[in-house]
C-alpha cells in the first residue's frame, strides 16, 4: 500500500513537534518552581524565623547580664520596674522564647547547629540559675547592709566575674550559630535563584523553538489546508443562506480532494431536491423523484413527506373537527370544577372565620382588662385567621393572673390547642384552693398529656404549649412568676432582670422523669414593668438581610419603650414590627403583654 502523507498526517507531525516541545518546556518549569518553592519555604519557614528568634536570645542574654549587675550595684527596693523585669525574664520570656527556637530546631538540617544549641542551652540555664542564687541573696533591702553578702556578690557580676564570663562566652558562641544560620539561608537562596536561571535558559530555547517550527506549521497549513478549506467555507456559507453555488470546486488527491468530490455531488443532489419539493409544495404528489443512493436517508425522508404529506391532506379536516369538540367538552369541565373549588372554599374559609370568633369569645374582653390590670396592653397578631397563642386572665382570692400561652403550631391546628389550653387554665384556677402559678402549671401540663393521651415516648401526639404565667397581689405588692420555655422580663429603675423560665414544655416530655415547674416570688414596687411574650416576635424574618429579630433585639426594644405611655408602647411594637417585616410573610403568631405596677 503507497504510503499518503494525509492532511491528518501533516498536522498530526506538527502538533506533535509542538507538543514535545511544550511538554519538555512544562516538565522544566514545574520541576524548577518545585524547587524553588521548597528552598523558598526552607528560607521564609525555618531560616529566617530560626535567625530572628536566635537574635532575640541574643538580646535577651544582654538584657539579663545589664538587669543583674543593676540588682548586686544598685541598693533598691524589692518592687523597681528593674528587679520585676529580671523576674519576668527568669519566668516567662526564657522559657517562651526557648520554647519556640526547641520548634523550629527540630527542621534544621545541620547537625552540628543543633548540638552546639543544645549545649547554649544548658549553659544559659546554668547562668540563669547562678543569676537566680544571687536574687535570693539580694532579695531585701536590708540584705544589701549585710557585709558578707555583699562580700560574696559584687565579685560575681565583676568584669572578671563568673557570671560576666559565663555570659560572654555563650554570647560569643551564639553569634556564631547565628552566623552559620545565615549561611545556610545564602546558600539555599543562592541555589534557588541557580535553578531559575536554568530554567530561564531552558524557557528561551524552547519559545525559539517553539516559534520556528509554529512560523514552519502555519506555512504548509496555509498552503495545503487552509486555502482549499476557505473555498469550500465559502460554498457551504452560500449554501447555508439558501443558494446554491453555480460552480464546482477542483478535485485532488488528498482529504480535501474527496471531500471537493463530495460536496460537488451533494450540490447537484440538492438542486434534484429542491425541484421535487417546489413540486409537492404545489400539490403534486405524482412528482417522480430519484434519491441519491439506497442510503439517502433525505431522500427517502421526502418519499415518505409526500405519501404522510397526501394522507394527512385526507384526515386533517375531521382531525380538527375532534379537537375542536373535544376542547369544547374540557372547557365546560373545568367551569364546573372551578366552581365546584370556589363552593368548597368559601365553605372553609367560612368555617375558619367562624372558628376565629369561637377563639375571639374566650379571650379577655377589653373591660375586663382593663379593670383588673388598668395600666397594660396586649399585642396579638395571629399568623392566620385563627391563632395558636391566646392571652389569659382571671381574679380569684384578690390575686390577678395573666399569661401568655404559645401552642404547638399556627392556624386551624394551633387554635384547637388553644382550646385545650384554656378550658385547662379555666378549671385549674377554680378548683385549686391555694393559687400558685408552678402548681397550675404542674398540672396545666398533666391536663394537657392525658388530653392528647401522650402516656410514653411512643405516643404520636407531641403537642404542647410554651407559657409565662403571673399572679399579682397589689396588697402585697408581690408577683408570683413561673414559665415553661417562655420567661419574664421585669425592668425597675431602668434596669432589666430576665427571670428565666424552666426548660420544660408544657405537656409532651422527651424524658420519661416526670418534673416540676419552678415558682418564683418577686417583691413588686411602684413604677416596675412586667414583660411576657411568646416567641413569635423574636423569630420572625426581615429587616435588609431577611435574618431573624431575635430575642435580645426584642429586650433591647422593651428597654428602650418601658417608659412610654402602655398605649404608646402597643403602637412602637405593632409599628417597629411591620417594618422589621417589610414585604415577607409573618412566621408565627405573636401575643406580647405589659403591665405596669
Amino acid at each position: 500500500m503507497k504510503f499518503r502523507f494525509t492532511i491528518g498526517r501533516r498536522i498530526g507531525t506538527g502538533f506533535g513537534v509542538l507538543i514535545v516541545l511544550t511538554l519538555g518546556a512544562f516538565v522544566a518549569t514545574n520541576l524548577t518552581l518545585k524547587n524553588g518553592r521548597e528552598k523558598t519555604n526552607e528560607v521564609t519557614a525555618i531560616y529566617n524565623p530560626s535567625v530572628s528568634l536566635l537574635k532575640d536570645l541574643d538580646l535577651l542574654l544582654v538584657r539579663a547580664k545589664m538587669l543583674i549587675t543593676n540588682w548586686v550595684s544598685i541598693q533598691n527596693p524589692d518592687d523597681v520596674p528593674g528587679k520585676t523585669a529580671m523576674r519576668n525574664l527568669l519566668r516567662k520570656e526564657y522559657p517562651d522564647l526557648k520554647k519556640n527556637i526547641k520548634k523550629y530546631e527540630t527542621k534544621w538540617t545541620n547537625e552540628h547547629t543543633k548540638k552546639t544549641v543544645d549545649s547554649l542551652f544548658s549553659q544559659i540555664d546554668s547562668l540563669f540559675y547562678t543569676d537566680r542564687q544571687i536574687m535570693l541573696q539580694l532579695n531585701s533591702f536590708a540584705s544589701y547592709e549585710d557585709a558578707s553578702v555583699d562580700f560574696l556578690m559584687r565579685p560575681m557580676v565583676d568584669e572578671d566575674g563568673p557570671v560576666t564570663l559565663q555570659s560572654q562566652s555563650i554570647l560569643n558562641k551564639l553569634t556564631d550559630v547565628i552566623n552559620q544560620e545565615e549561611d545556610d539561608a545564602s546558600q539555599v537562596t543562592a541555589q534557588m535563584l541557580t535553578s531559575f536561571n536554568v530554567l530561564n535558559n531552558i524557557v528561551q530555547f524552547l519559545g525559539i523553538a517553539l516559534l520556528i517550527g509554529g512560523i514552519i506549521i502555519a506555512f504548509f497549513t496555509v498552503r495545503s489546508i487552509v486555502r482549499p478549506v476557505g473555498q469550500l467555507r465559502d460554498m457551504l456559507t452560500s449554501m447555508a443562506k439558501g443558494v446554491l453555488p453555480t460552480s464546482v470546486t477542483k478535485e485532488t488527491g488528498d482529504e480535501i480532494g474527496e471531500m471537493s468530490a463530495a460536496m460537488n455531488n451533494m450540490i447537484a443532489g440538492l438542486k434534484r431536491t429542491t425541484e421535487f419539493a417546489n413540486e409537492v409544495g404545489r400539490g403534486n404528489f405524482t412528482s417522480i423523484y430519484e434519491p441519491l443512493s439506497g442510503e439517502d436517508s433525505l431522500g427517502q425522508a421526502l418519499l415518505k413527506m409526500r405519501t404522510d404529506l397526501y394522507e394527512n391532506e385526507q384526515v386533517l379536516e375531521r382531525k380538527v373537527i375532534e379537537r375542536t369538540e373535544e376542547v369544547v367538552r374540557q372547557k365546560v369541565e373545568i367551569e364546573v370544577k372551578n366552581k365546584e373549588l370556589e363552593i368548597l372554599y368559601k365553605h372553609v374559609t367560612d368555617s375558619i372565620r367562624y372558628a376565629k370568633r369561637i377563639q375571639e369569645s374566650i379571650l379577655p374582653p377589653e373591660n375586663l382588662i382593663h379593670r383588673l390590670l388598668p395600666d397594660s396592653f396586649v399585642l396579638f397578631k395571629p399568623k392566620d385567621i385563627v391563632s395558636g397563642d391566646f392571652y389569659w386572665i382571671s381574679e380569684k382570692d384578690n390575686k390577678i393572673i395573666f399569661s401568655v400561652i404559645d401552642c404547638t403550631g399556627h392556624g386551624v391546628p394551633g387554635a384547637f390547642m388553644s382550646l385545650v389550653g384554656y378550658n385547662l387554665l379555666k378549671e385549674i384556677t377554680e378548683n385549686m384552693a391555694h393559687l400558685q402559678p408552678a402548681k397550675i402549671l404542674d398540672m396545666l401540663s398533666e391536663g394537657v398529656r392525658k388530653s392528647l393521651h401522650q402516656f410514653d415516648n411512643k405516643s404520636s401526639a407531641k403537642d404542647g404549649m410554651d407559657i409565662a404565667l403571673c399572679m399579682l397581689d397589689y396588697k402585697k405588692m408581690e408577683l408570683q412568676y413561673s414559665g415553661a420555655m417562655n420567661s419574664m422580663y421585669l425592668i425597675r429603675n431602668r434596669t432589666m432582670q430576665e427571670i428565666k423560665a424552666d426548660k420544660l414544655f408544657i405537656g409532651y416530655s422527651y424524658s420519661d422523669e416526670q418534673k416540676n415547674y419552678t415558682n418564683h416570688t418577686v417583691k413588686l414596687q411602684k413604677g416596675d414593668c412586667i414583660y411576657i411574650s411568646s416567641d413569635g416576635y423574636a423569630d420572625q424574618f426581615g429587616g435588609p438581610r431577611g435574618k431573624k429579630f431575635m430575642l435580645n433585639n426584642f429586650k433591647q426594644l422593651i428597654m428602650e419603650m418601658h417608659q412610654r405611655p402602655l398605649d404608646s408602647q402597643k403602637e412602637l411594637l405593632d409599628s417597629r414590627f411591620e417594618s422589621w417585616k417589610g414585604e415577607l410573610d409573618q412566621v408565627d403568631d405573636i401575643c406580647v403583654m405589659g403591665v405596669k405596677i
